[in-house]
């Protein structure tokens, strides 16, 4: 099977704007975007309105939505499970106008987030809600994409691994993101991780980040390990998306900034370690 490789990239990156967004992509010649926010709105809290607006100006610029860059899962496990099932269903619908099937979610944060070392006792809890969420995207017919991030269940890759092999539902797949795993100080990412979730693998987030202090970087700048990542996933016949959120400015707690020139050098970069391990592009 022959890879495919589509770029993406988070457009509130960018700018606000969602227009200035979009010229900026396809001035890079980036056909997809993933849409966490646009007008200083979160994805999960635009209304009807703001939705027709996505759906005319992409349709106008000729870009397709990838991805629903939603915050679902940035929640304590302690809190009711509810709370995320009624944001789910939000973003399903929201989907559903935008013509996006793909929901980006995380594992919940612990009670306490000083520290890692007891995030293990909330492995079983974490399982337990993504099923029912898992559940609820078979049903309608979405696809969760289970990010690792800093700060909840899934930081780690073992903790990854142990999430993703329990539920195993094609409706929940694992989104890759190289950055993060260093900044929880996982080293030789891909080398010692593709062996644990390389098979889960269905969406991946571009983005260096350097072991040393965890500044982010682009993509083959750092120690996440980039070409070793892409060439695993063209040999295993990859069919998706590669998500630029390059977090060159401003790496936040819930979102990131670049710029457009920060976009720039992030897709060059991406395009660079794709020329150099053999991956073709497609739009």
């Amino acid at each position: 099977m022959t890879a495919t490789f589509t770029l993406s990239a988070f457009g509130d990156e960018i700018a606000p704007d969602l227009e200035e967004q979009l010229q900026t992509l396809n001035a890079l010649n980036v056909g997809r975007l993933d849409l966490r926010g646009a007008w200083g709105k979160n994805v999960l809290r635009m209304d009807d309105d703001d939705l027709e607006q996505v759906v005319k100006l992409c349709n106008a610029h000729h870009i397709q939505v990838a991805c629903l860059g939603s915050p679902i899962g940035k929640s304590p496990i302690t809190e009711p499970i509810e709370y995320e099932i009624g944001n789910l269903t939000r973003i399903f619908q929201v989907g559903e106008v935008v013509g996006c099937r793909r929901v980006r979610l995380f594992s919940f944060y612990p009670p306490d987030t000083s520290t890692n070392e007891h995030y293990d006792d909330y492995v079983e809890e974490a399982v337990a809600r993504l099923a029912k969420l898992t559940e609820m995207a078979e049903r309608e017919g979405f696809v969760l994409l289970l990010e690792n991030e800093k700060g909840i269940v899934t930081d780690t890759l073992a903790r990854c691994e142990a999430v993703i092999k329990a539920i195993n539902r094609p409706a929940l797949r694992f989104l890759w993101d190289s950055a993060n795993f260093v900044q929880v100080g996982e080293e030789r990412v891909v080398e010692r991780g593709w062996p644990m979730v390389g098979e889960f693998i269905g969406y991946v987030h571009v983005k260096d980040a350097v072991l040393a202090d965890g500044h982010v970087v682009p993509a083959g700048e750092g120690d996440g390990q980039l070409p070793l990542l892409l060439t695993h996933l063209k040999e295993a016949g990859y069919q998706g998306v590669l998500a630029l959120e390059p977090h060159l400015k401003i790496a936040g707690h819930s979102t990131g900034f670049s710029g457009a020139e920060g976009m720039r050098i992030a897709v060059t970069a991406l395009r660079k370690v794709m020329a150099e391990t053999g991956c073709v592009e497609t739009r």
